[in-house]
């Protein structure tokens, strides 16, 4: 592999937005879709995270394919949803992105906790992270399966090796955590001008 395992979508993330400074629906997805390697390297651990991604993204790329010029911008699918108003509905694009965003939002955190602690096992790595991010907005049901799945998180020190790639995956990790995150917040700052940021599971 050439470079790290995040190589791919820090080359992704410099076509998210448009000149203009729009948020691009497929070059976003295309990110999101080249971080599903990452997961793959959890194990089991991440297997719940992994189809919950993958089953947004889809949704979300079924749709922008309907009408790739009329969807090109990743906020058109949600004022048609809004405007419709279908963006509350457990199936909308809506929640896809906002499901796909939080998802993206622990696995930045996880990724910071793994720069930040070189003494914690990968389990509490994943815990913090989970208790930050995820956890507020699951049920009790949800919270319980996750909390069961991340004890099976891999040992750190073979997931690093695995990770890294020829490249110098530290680096590459910071990079992410520092790129990736406003492209995040913007989506959640344009979903929460409808109120839509704080849905529950």
């Amino acid at each position: 592999m050439e470079g790290s395992v995040f190589t791919p979508s820090l080359e992704g993330m410099k076509h998210i937005k448009s000149p203009e400074g729009e948020m691009l629906t497929k070059p976003f997805l295309d990110v999101c879709k080249l971080i599903l390697p990452v997961l793959d390297k959890f194990g089991s651990a991440m297997s719940l995270v992994k189809s919950d991604v993958g089953g947004n993204i889809s949704r979300l790329e079924k749709k922008y394919e309907t009408d790739p010029a009329k969807y090109n911008h990743l906020y058109s699918m949600v004022k048609e949803e809004v405007d419709c108003k279908t963006a509350t509905d457990s199936s909308s694009c809506t929640n896809g992105l906002l499901w796909l965003t939080r998802a993206m939002d622990f696995l930045v955190e996880l990724f910071r906790n793994l720069l930040a602690h070189p003494d914690w096992t990968m389990t509490e790595s994943c815990t913090d992270s989970y208790g930050k991010t995820l956890k507020r907005f699951h049920g009790w049901i949800a919270s319980s399966a996750f909390t069961v799945a991340l004890k099976l998180a891999p040992d750190r020190k073979k997931f690093m090796e695995v990770i890294a790639g020829t490249g110098d995956v530290n680096a590459d990790m910071e990079k992410f955590c520092s790129t990736f995150p406003p492209f995040l917040e913007e989506n959640h700052k344009y979903l929460a001008k409808f109120g839509l940021d704080d849905m529950k599971a």
